[in-house]
Formats: structure tokens, sequence, C-alpha cells
């Protein structure tokens, strides 16, 4: 099976199984005074540093609040702030989040767009990379049934740092050292695709993904 047909699969089988409470956005609203200070009064964070949570799928960020909290993946200031969190908090998060429209990106004029491009539509397919278009879309608005997040207008010095972490998990596999990673990845499906991306290439995949509206 191909590796397009697999994500189809996969995609397929997450939609069917994707069940979560729905959430209380007004709760969420007032719960999210504390994350104001990274991620901005209504999820749009201004320091690139910090994702945007805004518009970004309810499934996808309660994910990854519980894998926060279980330590599934690692962030100091992100584990203290789920500590005091229960679990209908963090339902309640989600909800807001994703209720909220997310602000449009900014480019940065020197980045090099076509090869963003390039990789995220086509892939590389000289070392079996899959285009990013399959889970994420056209637009980079993801599958949210099947919890693949939205990538639209994220910032890409954001981005470009997660996907390193992603990578940095095969490179500790090779080398044996214990860097930072990410590995909360659905089936090592994001550690596969970025295994065999430079720093060029993520920098000019973010940079691609930060345009997309």
């Amino acid at each position: 099976m191909n590796k397009l047909a697999l994500i189809f699969t996969v995609v397929l089988s997450l939609i069917s199984i994707q069940s979560f409470a729905k959430g209380d956005a007004v709760a969420g609203k007032a719960k999210s005074v504390t994350c104001i200070g990274c991620h901005g009064v209504d999820g749009n964070s201004v320091a690139p540093t910090f994702p945007k949570l805004a518009g970004q799928s309810q499934a996808y960020l309660l994910k990854q609040l519980q894998d926060f909290k279980a330590s599934k993946r690692k962030d100091a200031i992100m584990l203290g702030m789920v500590a005091p969190l229960t679990d209908t908090d963090m339902v309640n998060l989600s909800a807001y989040y994703a209720s909220q429209k997310v602000s449009k990106g900014i480019v940065n004029p020197s980045a090099n767009i076509a090869l963003g491009q390039k990789i995220y539509r086509g892939g590389k397919k000289s070392t079996g990379v899959t285009a990013c278009i399959a889970c994420h879309g056209p637009r980079g608005r993801g599958v949210p049934s099947a919890g693949f997040p939205s990538l639209s207008s994220q910032h890409a010095i954001y981005v470009a740092k997660q996907l390193k972490l992603f990578r940095q998990h095969s490179i500790n596999q090779q080398t044996g050292e214990t860097l930072p990673s990410r590995t909360n990845d659905y089936e090592g499906m994001m550690i596969n695709f970025t295994k065999n991306l430079t720093n060029k290439e993520i920098d000019a995949v973010s940079a691609y993904i930060s345009s997309l509206y």
C-alpha cells in the first residue's frame, strides 16, 4: 500500500472513532484568562514562538492538552499550565479556541515560498517524503474529524520548531542522543515526514504554511 493510500485509510478510521464532549466555549473563554499572556486574547498569539490556537480543531487542541498533562508531549511551561486543569476545563478550553477565527499569517519576504509550496503540495519523492496536502489539505485546514490539525496561517517560527522536534526523534535514534524531541504524532506520521528534510526545507515549508489562509 502506498503512503497516500495508507493516509487515506487512517483518516477514514480516525473519522469513524473520533468522539469527544462538545464543550462549553463560554466557560472555556473564562478559563482562558491564564493563557492570554502567551496565546493572545482570542488565541492569536503575537509572539511567533507561541502557537496560534484560534480556529484549531477541538479534537486536536484537546489531545495536545491531554498529552501535555500526561507528559506525552513535553514543555516545561505547558506542564505547569495544564497541571491544575480538570478534564472538563480542557474540553471547554478546546471548544473556546476552536470557535475563534485565526488571524492571517505574516510571511517573511526572504522566505523560499516556492520550495515550501513544492514540498507541501508534492512531497519530496527522492527521499520518500509525503506531501503535507494529504493530511492538512490545500489550504492547510487539516481534517478536524480525524484530528489532523489546521496549519493555516500558523507562525512559521513555531511550525519550524515543531517539525525539527519531530525530526530530532529520528536523529536521537540514530546517534543515541537524548536531545528534546516530539513523539506524540499519530503512528509516527510526522516523525516519518520530517526525518529526511533539511533545515532549509523545513524553514521553507513552514513559511509556506504561514502564507495559507
